[in-house]
């Protein structure tokens, strides 16, 4: 890391400070704010609540969401914890993440109250259950995404995406769009410290992401893919092929999963 990208201690602890205070108020406005208000103003809660955590840890925000329908199952690649709240912050949504992701301190309990849906991975029962409730979601006009690499990579690569989840898209005939997330320095090189892969624990990806001056992460919708009467494989492959393109990435993946 140059010198010059440092972030000096005394501000490391401050925004770390800050996060902690802004954790809290979260958890503060879900206890008592979200059950009074409706869905329209709870989104606008989440989008502004996410923009301002981004803010606090020097992460700028660069969203191109332009073109985006209401119902639509947004599927994107998967980089860090951070995907989530920077995907809120440009577009708020329902999400489908991982189960160990309810076990995360206080981060856990407010994904379940801000319309997460946990994902049991390996279980095609609870698969069936999830896509249950992904159709109840995108019924009610109500955008939901998921990570269908089913794990995170550094954002040097794509790993094959999962076909089961986007049935549900399928079967309504709802809009498929993907989205492309990339992270960058402030001189615009693609950074890999926010990566939230392998042994990496969740502080140390934090810290990784709060000694950095700044980053950027850049968000770029691509073209809606419909979805009526497609094949669930062959969505998938296109999606895929489109968020690859959109970060200049190879296509070539391993095989799809069912």
């Amino acid at each position: 890391m140059d010198r010059t990208e440092q972030t000096p201690l005394p501000l490391c602890a401050w925004r770390l400070l800050r996060l902690a205070l802004h954790l809290l108020a979260g958890v503060a406005t879900v206890a008592t704010v979200y059950p009074l208000i409706d869905v329209r103003r709870r989104l606008a809660l989440k989008q502004r609540w996410s923009r301002q955590l981004l803010a606090i840890l020097g992460v700028r925000l660069d969203a191109q969401m332009v073109g985006t329908v209401a119902g639509s199952l947004f599927v994107a690649n998967h980089i860090s914890w951070l995907d989530i709240f920077a995907l809120n912050a440009a577009h708020p949504l329902a999400f489908i993440a991982k189960a160990e992701v309810r076990q995360w301190p206080v981060i856990g309990w407010l994904a379940a109250k801000a319309d997460t849906v946990f994902l049991l991975r390996g279980s095609r029962g609870h698969a069936k259950v999830v896509n249950a409730q992904i159709d109840a979601l995108l019924d009610a006009e109500r955008d939901i995404a998921l990570f269908p690499e089913g794990t995170t990579t550094d954002g040097t690569h794509l790993l094959g995406f999962h076909a089961a989840l986007l049935q549900p898209a399928i079967s309504g005939g709802r809009p498929l769009q993907p989205v492309a997330i990339s992270y960058h320095e402030a001189d615009g090189r693609r950074s890999l410290a926010p990566a939230y892969v392998g042994e990496t624990t969740l502080l140390e990806c934090l810290w990784a992401i709060v000694k950095r001056r700044q980053l950027i992460v850049r968000i770029r919708a691509t073209q809606v893919l419909p979805t009526a009467g497609g094949n669930r494989r062959e969505l998938a492959h296109a999606a895929r092929a489109a968020i690859a393109d959109r970060l200049d990435l190879p296509r070539e993946a391993e095989a799809l999963a069912a």
